[in-house]
């Protein structure tokens, strides 16, 4: 594979670890944004707690920029990631950009169990909890659905990658 796999979707999706198994499929590296602009700024919520939202999104886009023009690799992006227009851009022109699509009855179990490490999510639950995913879906569908491939994910990580790995190969036929 001679392309970026870009990996979009909502938070919880599966990107990092549906990717990290991807990558082990198509013997590329796997690159979680997060993980970079961790490395640069440290935790991520206390970074948006102390510099808004814009500042991580300027960091995000500096970091996927800097990924975008490295060697081939499965980039796992942030759920917000491709809801700038300049960052769906660069992906669609310098790689593959996959949307795992999980439905709001598998979605919502996932963001409950990782707590409220979720910066756009902190401190909510219940119904409240529902309501914000379901704004933050709502809004970033339109960037979801520029993916050129689009890949249920509900089911297991490994079926996912699986997936993906024939969507992908087919696409290159």
């Amino acid at each position: 594979m001679d392309r970026t796999v870009f990996l979009v979707g909502m938070m919880c999706s599966g990107k990092s670890t549906v990717g990290r198994a991807l990558a082990g499929l198509l013997g590329m590296p796997f690159i979680d944004l997060d993980r970079v602009a961790e490395a640069r700024v440290g935790p991520l919520l206390p970074f948006i707690q102390r510099e808004g939202e814009g500042a991580f999104r300027e960091l995000e886009s500096e970091v996927l920029a800097q990924v975008a023009a490295g060697d081939p690799a499965v980039v796992a992006t942030g759920g917000g990631t491709p809801t700038r227009p300049e960052n769906l851009r660069l992906m669609l022109e310098s790689g593959t950009v996959v949307w795992i699509d999980v439905s709001m009855e598998a979605l919502m179990p996932r963001i409950v169990r990782a707590g409220g490490d979720r910066p756009l999510l902190f401190g909510l639950k219940g119904d409240a909890l529902r309501e914000r995913v379901e704004e933050l879906l709502e809004a970033r569908m339109p960037a979801y659905a520029s993916a050129l491939l689009r890949v249920p994910g509900d089911g297991p990580p490994a079926e996912v990658a699986e997936s993906i790995r024939a969507a992908v190969a087919a696409q290159l036929r």
